[in-house]
């Protein structure tokens, strides 16, 4: 999937001699976060919303600020799940693209690259969400893969999706399938499960058992 045919170009960048109230004047036009500033075609940052409410900067231009301006971007080589981690990690709905010469070219928006990932058998596919961890050192994909496909399930993706105290969660998302059978093979190679599932035959064993143990003891 191309990138590139997500570029837009509908909104004209600020320039670094604008004045604070032009760039305010098209936030309020506009529903993003941040927007880009260059000079000429060169790449200068982006300017937040939040930092043009500052009122000492009412009668400055943005060249004046320019030590406010961020610095994050893209370029029209990163594929899609790298841009939705830029996205994720500088908590901005519009991330500008640069060419080869670091020349603005346009810009991403998030809901484009959501809408990306909601088609993604991850999201799209019916299947079964497991959430496991383990120590960092521990685990290894592979295992993972393995431990799926030997209980004849397909895995339709994975990430990271915490990172504590050296223990690594993770969630996968797999087809639809006996979960128990999988469940009890995560558990043999020390992974811990921390999502619930009705059909768990493994802690229905284990209920049972306290049960009995319990009715035992209070005879």
């Amino acid at each position: 999937m191309l990138t590139t045919n997500y570029i837009l170009n509908d909104i004209k960048p600020l320039n670094l001699k604008d004045n604070i109230v032009k760039a305010l004047n098209l936030f309020n036009r506009l529903p993003y976060s941040h927007l880009p500033v260059v000079d000429g075609n060169l790449f200068c940052g982006l300017i937040a919303r939040e930092i043009l409410e500052y009122p000492e900067f009412d009668k400055k231009t943005l060249l004046e600020i320019k030590n406010q301006l961020q610095a994050f971007y893209t370029s029209e080589k990163v594929n899609w799940f790298e841009v939705l981690e830029y996205f994720a990690t500088y908590n901005t709905n519009l991330i500008p693209v640069l060419n080869d010469k670091n020349r603005y070219v346009g810009y991403y928006e998030l809901d484009d690259f959501l809408n990306i990932f909601k088609c993604t058998p991850f999201i799209h596919e019916n299947g079964v969400v497991l959430v496991i961890e383990k120590g960092i050192n521990e685990y290894s994909f592979s295992e993972i893969s393995q431990i799926i496909e030997s209980n004849k399930a397909t895995l339709f993706g994975a990430f990271v999706s915490n990172i504590e105290n050296e223990i690594i969660q993770i969630t996968l998302k797999l087809s639809l399938h006996d979960i128990s059978n999988t469940l009890q093979s995560f558990r043999r190679y020390n992974y811990n499960i921390l999502n619930e599932f009705e059909k768990d035959k493994y802690l229905e064993e284990l209920n049972n058992r306290s049960d009995y143990l319990q009715k035992y003891l209070n005879i």
